[in-house]
């Protein structure tokens, strides 16, 4: 096997496991199957000689574990940072914008909304992506890329349905998050 077709063959990895994230109800499970994603594209990108768009995918692996752990604005401002201050260094076109631009909304949906709304807003992220990916002529960051707003927006379409006919396709989470809650102000020190 040449050194060509194994970075391609980490790039079909990548899409495997990134395509299969959307199908999770769980945001902790996502998240760390959409981190998984990135640092195997990253790791992609670093073997097809892309370095900035490595660079870009591992960070937003880091982005996506630390949000596991903690939803602190002052991190989510962190992250923004980083990643307008990369991609803005960076851009030589307007399309350029694009990626920054549905990275930071991403960002900030990984750090401040649940659920449904991280879905949506990770699908308008995607579509800056995609149509940036188009632009620059990639077919596997494209197809990546289409495949997640086609498999997202299915899921998207699919949750919202269960919730009209009134199951949260989310109550598991949202108890367990209530567990986890109650579970630490029982472990605080009484005044």
């Amino acid at each position: 096997m040449t050194f060509y077709w194994f970075a391609q063959a980490v790039g079909v990895l990548a899409f495997l496991v990134g395509i299969t994230s959307f199908f999770n109800r769980d945001d902790r499970r996502f998240k760390l199957q959409l981190s998984g994603y990135s640092l195997t594209i990253g790791i992609h990108f670093f073997l097809m000689g892309a370095n900035a768009a490595g660079s870009s995918a591992l960070l937003s692996a880091c982005r996506n574990l630390v949000s596991m752990r903690t939803r602190s604005l002052w991190v989510m401002w962190l992250f923004l940072s980083l990643t307008l201050v990369m991609g803005l260094s960076r851009y030589q076109h307007w399309v350029e914008l694009l990626p920054i631009f549905g990275t930071s909304i991403s960002t900030w949906a990984l750090f401040r909304t649940r659920g449904l709304t991280t879905r949506c807003v990770m699908w308008c992220s995607t579509a800056c992506w995609v149509t940036h990916n188009i632009w620059l002529g990639s077919i596997g960051g494209s197809l990546i890329e289409g495949s997640f707003l086609l498999m997202n927006g299915f899921n998207i379409l699919r949750f919202r349905r269960l919730q009209r006919r009134g199951i949260d396709p989310f109550a598991a989470e949202k108890q367990a998050e209530k567990k986890a809650s109650e579970g630490r102000l029982m472990s605080e020190p009484r005044a």
